[in-house]
């Protein structure tokens, strides 16, 4: 799914350059439950940028899904995140203006899906984290754990191959944390990729695999030998 080669993302700050991924090398299988761990400036918030098509890399390849990706324009990378990955953020992203239902169908417009088969989507992925009676609800309604549930819809609705959660419990009060996490360990079940970025080690240890950055480089990853 996920194949880093000799990866990095230098900024230039005056005459200096300063390495937010320095030659990191990485890769993730299809339907791996990976966890992304570091502190604040580690580089996991870059590599996550990188690895959801958001950002590309200054030096290194990343292909996903077997297609390279480093190299690609901003329409070709809108293109792969709008048809590949699903994105599930710490603070929701959800429009407070809609309701749920058409938060949840935003992408599939953009995919220029015809209005059954939009319906057919949002209704499905609303039913898999147990919000199909909440759909004319407005953001503000919710609890932060539907919030964040809704946000998971959303980004079931493509079916998409990858999902990157960004600290989606970051936000969550630790029992409504646990539920979130809980929903996407049943994800993964069910043969999904999930990449999860968070500065929490006790948060990590959900995922199958731990991979540990600090520094822009890779420190430790129980998924290898180092």
């Amino acid at each position: 799914m996920i194949e880093v080669k000799n990866l990095s993302k230098i900024y230039t700050m005056g005459k200096e350059k300063v390495y937010a991924l320095d030659n990191i090398s990485l890769s993730i299988k299809d339907g791996e439950f990976a966890a992304i761990v570091g502190p604040s400036g580690s580089g996991k918030s870059t590599l996550m940028n990188i690895l959801g098509c958001l950002d590309v890399p200054t030096q290194g390849n990343y292909i996903l899904d077997g297609k390279p990706v480093e190299s690609l324009n901003d329409d070709q990378l809108a293109e792969i995140r709008n048809e590949k990955i699903g994105f599930i953020f710490q603070r929701y992203n959800l429009l407070t203006k809609l309701n749920v239902y058409e938060n949840v169908e935003i992408p599939l417009i953009y995919l220029g899906l015809n209005s059954g088969e939009r319906k057919q989507r949002v209704i499905d992925a609303l039913e898999q984290v147990g919000l199909s009676t909440r759909t004319h609800h407005k953001p503000t309604e919710l609890s932060g754990g539907q919030q964040q549930r809704v946000s998971i819809a959303r980004a079931l609705a493509t079916n998409p191959s990858l999902i990157m959660a960004d600290e989606p419990t970051g936000a969550l009060d630790s029992k409504t944390g646990k539920e979130v996490l809980a929903l996407l360990q049943d994800l993964h079940k069910t043969g999904r990729t999930i990449v999860l970025i968070t500065h929490d080690l006790a948060i990590a240890e959900k995922a199958e695999r731990r991979i540990q950055v600090k520094d822009g480089h890779i420190i430790s990853d129980d998924g290898r030998n180092m």
